[in-house]
């Protein structure tokens, strides 16, 4: 069933139903009762990844997969991991809920897939409507993509409509022209079918340590935010785990409407038309979960925080030097956590994941420029590499 997380009213489940009749507010899927015989030794007779936990998904029959899940979550501290999800078939999270709401709407009978994107949205939807014989659109704005995300989502067969503006915008667009009338299946966040998939992550980083006392990620839409929250909220209602973690929500200097406006205690965003950050998966300004990334942060007791492009820049060094490529978006994680730990929001003996959204290679233009040194025959190569490492 589906439950609209304003007003509580209930309604069957119906693909096609994204947003409340009543009060036009977002919708949650719910599960009403356990499963039956759900537990951890059922779920590690699986191989890891998405459909592992298929009790607590969508009922499908035969869904659309490309293997996703199963990220690694690397250890780099002694009580602090990344979930690297940048090793998902697309190269970043959005994976994790489209396989389930591709999947839904294939079972009932779509043939034309639409969404608004910075680029991993876009990428992920390509990829899967041409893994379920579908036609994809996507809404881009224009100039503010990164080129691997277009690349990707060009190789995957998409129709690509650029707009003058920013995300905000053409998101609008798809609203406007989504539905059963035109037969356009939206597939950004505020599908919930899309969150389904998401809250996995949630189940995999227990299933791997168990609980941890933090758990840190960017804000863009702010659908993952409120799909993590929903994942650990299930797993407490059915018995799986006792305690819940804290969630620290990161934001971008030129693009925080969430951050800032719970840093100063308020009940809404301060939306912004005009969103800058380098991290161009979280450059947005109007983000459309904010009412579920809001009830996630206050109900875990947790905390917003805003870092610079600076801040960004040089977390997404650190993290390469410890071996992991990340977007600058995924960045914000550990800059967030930097900043965080100055102001004793969390300690020494917390244990901490962090969750990078998204590959490295996503957005090569954000990475630092290559330094080399110049050789200009076989000897001289030879003789600088001996005089650099005497």
């Amino acid at each position: 069933m589906l439950r609209c997380i304003q007003c509580g009213h209930e309604l069957k489940a119906d693909p096609w139903v994204l947003s409340c009749p009543k009060c036009g507010g977002l919708l949650s899927s719910e599960i009403k009762e356990k499963p039956l015989a759900i537990s951890w030794s059922l779920f590690r007779t699986r191989r890891f990844g998405v459909w592992r936990y298929k009790e607590l998904l969508p009922r499908i029959k035969e869904p659309v997969t490309l293997g996703e899940g199963g990220t690694p979550l690397v250890k780099i501290g002694k009580k602090i991991w990344v979930k690297f999800e940048g090793a998902n078939p697309t190269g970043s999270f959005k994976d994790r809920g489209m396989t389930v709401a591709v999947s839904l709407a294939k079972e009932s009978g779509v043939k034309n897939v639409i969404c608004a994107s910075t680029g991993n949205t876009a990428a992920s939807m390509a990829a899967y409507a041409s893994r379920a014989g579908m036609r994809s659109f996507v809404v881009l704005p224009k100039g503010k993509v990164a080129r691997g995300k277009l690349a990707q989502t060009a190789l995957h067969g998409a129709i690509v409509i650029e707009i003058e503006g920013p995300f905000d915008l053409a998101l609008d667009v798809v609203r406007e022209i989504a539905g059963p009338d035109t037969g356009l299946y939206p597939l950004n966040s505020l599908n919930p079918w899309r969150i389904e998939g998401q809250k996995t992550l949630a189940y995999e980083v227990v299933d791997e340590i168990g609980v941890p006392d933090w758990i840190i990620l960017p804000i863009g839409n702010a659908g993952n935010i409120s799909a993590i929250w929903k994942g650990f909220l299930e797993m407490r209602k059915f018995g799986l785990i006792r305690r819940m973690p804290k969630l620290a929500g990161v934001q971008a200097e030129g693009a925080a409407p969430i951050a800032r406006a719970f840093k100063e205690g308020r009940k809404e965003p301060l939306f912004t038309d005009n969103p800058k950050t380098i991290a161009t998966a979280i450059r947005i300004g109007r983000p459309v979960n904010w009412a579920k990334a809001f009830k996630a942060l206050r109900e875990s007791q947790g905390v917003a925080e805003i870092v610079s492009d600076q801040e960004i820049i040089d977390a997404q060094r650190k993290l390469g030097r410890m071996g992991l490529g990340v977007e600058p978006a995924s960045a914000s994680s550990y800059a967030g956590y930097l900043k965080l730990l100055k102001g004793d929001v969390m300690g020494e003996e917390d244990r901490i994941v962090m969750i990078a959204t998204g590959h490295a290679l996503k957005d090569p233009d954000s990475s630092p420029p290559v330094e080399s040194i110049r050789a200009l025959n076989k000897e001289e190569a030879i003789n600088k590499i001996k005089e650099l490492i005497s």
